[in-house]
């Protein structure tokens, strides 16, 4: 993964909460460095414009003594102990007698102590600069702030800057665990506002997602959540997608209850269609079987007979296998009772070899019964279906084994019912829609008889009538198809 990928990635797993918070920390991050930078200049710029008064105020005082005295002074401690000055002063001053620089400063107890000849001369190598108050740097004082008022002479003067710096740095300190501290509360602030702000979002997200976990799909549907009413105010933006949700539930709701209304007509009419139609089919194929019995019917005569049987037995079965799934729709069909599925396994089996000689059959099951509660009949009616698939789409010399095993324990055991043989098997996207009603598999094996496309899906209802499942694996020489069944306590 590139560095630009990554990054991406890092940028998609933060939250929209989370990015939130970040960016409105940093732009007031941002905003209070600039502040405080702007004011701790604008500060330090009065501080020194305070102490330039300062130093100029003292040099003033020291040149008016110097003047008024009637001789000058052989040095600059001399000139110090002439007038009492701050702590801190700094004199260095070149005689005019002697020509000689010399230095001093007021300590803090107001004694005027001699500079010596180094500290003289970085004091006149600083100096030696342009005009004004400028900053000096002497070895064993520290930083001051002098100004230079000779006039064809050496005389500079000025004061400590420690108490400026130290004001500063007080300042800095100052501001800096004032912005800490208002940062964690801005922090805590925005993140309980953004969490308060966004819950509505959460309500939202919750419901979507419990909704999504319910079956929609099929049976009778009624959506119960919704966004609670506190979340989806629409007099703010937020909550106008809560109540947009739940506009959209409202309305999801009402479609489906009107296609369950739809699905119930129509299942409705299927039933008393196939019940109505049973009875002329009957008759039809009653009236051709007694037709059949004359024995002055021509050859074309009792062709179209038998033709005419033939297609109402057909259109008897389709309609029973409507009328059957109409029926299990409806809950109706399915009658309870102990089933041994061993005893019916090997009994379909059996019969499936009588009907399909060419085929080679086996049977793999356990030695003590496997007995689950469920409708024996309508049990064997899904084994046999699944049995004569098996013969009926694969070709000759075809191996078919039906298994049968218990998987679990206590109240989740389940009955395992396998059905696997090594014919070309089922075309991929045949197999998603298998078990779909009137679908059938001519696209992908050799089919020799006749069928409704009604069996899987009979299969299907009846397993599901059960609270089973039923499933398909299928690749070239490797079809399976499994039935899970909750199997009864052993108890």
């Amino acid at each position: 993964m590139t560095d630009g990928a990554a990054r991406t990635g890092r940028r998609r797993r933060l939250s929209f909460e989370t990015r939130l918070m970040v960016t409105i920390v940093a732009i007031v991050s941002v905003v209070l460095v600039i502040i405080t930078t702007l004011t701790s200049a604008v500060i330090s710029n009065v501080l020194e414009e305070q102490l330039n008064e300062r130093v100029s105020s003292s040099a003033r005082d020291v040149v008016e003594m110097i003047n008024r005295s009637m001789t000058a002074p052989e040095s600059a401690a001399l000139a110090l102990d002439r007038k009492p000055i701050d702590p801190g002063f700094l004199f260095v001053y070149e005689s005019p007698s002697t020509g000689e620089t010399t230095g001093a400063v007021v300590d803090e107890d107001r004694v005027v102590v001699e500079l010596d000849e180094a500290q003289v001369q970085d004091a006149l190598a600083d100096a030696a600069g342009p005009g004004g108050a400028h900053t000096i740097v002497i070895e064993g004082l520290g930083s001051y702030r002098v100004i230079d008022v000779g006039e064809g002479t050496t005389a500079i003067m000025g004061l400590p800057t420690a108490e400026v710096q130290a004001t500063i740095g007080r300042l800095w300190r100052t501001i800096i665990f004032a912005t800490i501290g208002g940062m964690l509360l801005l922090g805590i602030a925005t993140t309980l506002v953004i969490r308060a702000g966004l819950r509505p979002l959460r309500a939202v997200a919750e419901t979507a997602t419990r909704v999504a976990q319910q079956p929609l799909d099929q049976g009778a549907v009624s959506i119960d959540e919704r966004v609670p009413e506190a979340e989806a105010d629409p007099r703010n933006e937020i909550g106008q997608v809560g109540a947009a949700l739940n506009t959209l539930l409202d309305h999801v709701e009402s479609s489906l209850h009107a296609r369950q209304r739809n699905e119930e007509l129509m299942r409705r009419f299927v039933a008393d269609a196939s019940h109505e139609l049973r009875t002329p089919l009957a008759s039809i194929r009653g009236y051709s079987e007694l037709s059949l019995r004359d024995p002055s019917l021509s050859d074309n005569t009792e062709q179209a007979l038998e033709r005419i049987q033939a297609q109402s037995i057909r259109m008897t079965s389709l309609v029973e296998d409507l009328l059957l799934l109409a029926r299990l729709d409806e809950g109706q069909e399915i009658v309870l009772g102990a089933v041994d599925l061993t005893q019916l396994a090997v009994e379909a089996l059996a019969d499936q070899q009588a009907a399909g000689p060419d085929h080679a059959w086996s049977v793999d099951v356990p030695e003590e019964p496997v007995v689950i509660a469920g409708d024996r009949g309508r049990l064997t009616q899904v084994i046999a279906n699944l049995l004569a698939n098996a013969r009926t789409h694969t070709p000759e010399g075809t191996h078919v084994e039906l298994g049968l095993r218990l998987e679990g324990e206590g109240g989740a055991t389940r009955a395992v019912l396998t059905v696997h043989d090594d014919g070309p098997g089922i075309d991929a996207d045949l197999q998603r829609e298998l078990f779909t009603r009137f679908v059938r598999g001519d696209r992908s094996r050799a089919r020799r008889t006749g069928g409704t496309g009604l069996g899987l899906s009979i299969a299907k209802a009846i397993v599901e009538a059960h609270h089973g499942e039923i499933s398909v694996h299928s690749a070239p020489g490797d079809t399976t198809f499994e039935v899970r069944l909750p199997a009864r306590p052993a108890s």
